[in-house]
């Protein structure tokens, strides 16, 4: 089964393009069950029917019961699943198997749970909060600013080059999920804090090395995502901000504002880079919940 599931990363990372921390969700999910396959298996003296690669329904099913039994939510099993179902599909097709032993199965049922996003006076106090003139307070403000400006994916943040971004103009340029590329504007404040910070801050950070990164660290390397998020950490203590902040509440916080601002959903997907509308309208119930509790907490009659 082992050489399945390479021959299926190999598969999404050329043909699909999927990103690097997507295959490895993938590869995790399909070697866990390919390790529960093998004990259930284990002690018999021929492979029955139902072995690791021709797995039928009730293995695959145990698989996710079993997740779910030790804690795992109904999105975690949901994932799982989904990493299943594309692998067999990908076996039927390559005549690995006869049969799809996932395709009758349902997905575990979860509850829509709504992304939080900081209110408009939280994020005042967050932007601001590396107020500093020195290379890293100018670079973390350059940082906050565009997720807030542009709503992009922190991976798409980190990835992004010198080259792509257009300060005259006011766009940037960042290639998202399954490869795809997408032009996103870049407010004002946004564009001036980008610019502070490559005329001040960048050059005093790079390397003799520089790779061309955008966003660089201390070392001057390219900033990664877990270097990001002690960043937002780090500058939502300093804005006084104690509930705890990732960056994907600013990507859900800019969603949230556009369309509580008169944003229609079309627009609000192109930007987010959604390749699903359903994906985008998960912000609308968002909105729709701030409004009621608005009325409830100032109509007279609620």
């Amino acid at each position: 089964m082992l050489s399945c599931i390479e021959e299926y990363i190999s598969y999404l990372a050329i043909e699909r393009g999927l990103s690097e921390n997507t295959l490895e969700a993938y590869a995790r999910d399909l070697s866990q069950f390919a390790s529960f396959a093998a004990r259930v298996n284990r002690g018999e003296d021929e492979p029955r029917e139902e072995d690791a690669i021709g797995a039928g329904q009730s293995l695959v099913a145990a698989f996710i019961a079993h997740g779910m039994e030790s804690g795992m939510s109904a999105a975690s099993a949901s994932r799982r699943l989904s990493a299943l179902r594309g692998f067999y599909q990908f076996l039927v097709r390559e005549r690995h198997i006869a049969r799809d032993p996932t395709a009758n199965l349902d997905t575990p049922r979860q509850a829509q749970r709504l992304p939080r996003a900081l209110t408009g006076e939280e994020i005042d106090r967050l932007l601001v909060a590396p107020s500093g003139s020195d290379p890293r307070s100018m670079r973390d403000r350059a940082m906050l600013e565009l997720l807030y400006a542009s709503g992009l994916r922190v991976s798409e943040l980190v990835s992004l080059s010198t080259r792509d971004v257009d300060l005259e103009v006011g766009y940037v340029r960042c290639i998202g999920k399954g490869d795809r590329e997408r032009i996103v504007p870049v407010g004002q404040v946004a564009a001036w804090a980008i610019q502070r910070y490559l005329a001040l801050g960048r050059r005093e950070l790079a390397s003799a090395s520089d790779d061309g990164s955008l966003f660089i660290t201390s070392r001057g390397v390219g900033m990664t995502r877990q270097a990001f998020w002690k960043i937002v950490r780090h500058r939502a203590a300093e804005a006084g901000i104690s509930a705890r902040i990732t960056p994907h509440m600013l990507r859900h916080s800019f969603a949230t504002h556009l369309l509580e601002h008169g944003a229609d959903l079309r627009s609000v997907q192109e930007m987010l880079g959604h390749a699903d509308i359903r994906t985008t309208q998960v912000y609308t119930h968002l909105t729709q919940t701030r409004l009621r509790e608005v009325y409830d907490k100032h109509h007279p009659r609620a």
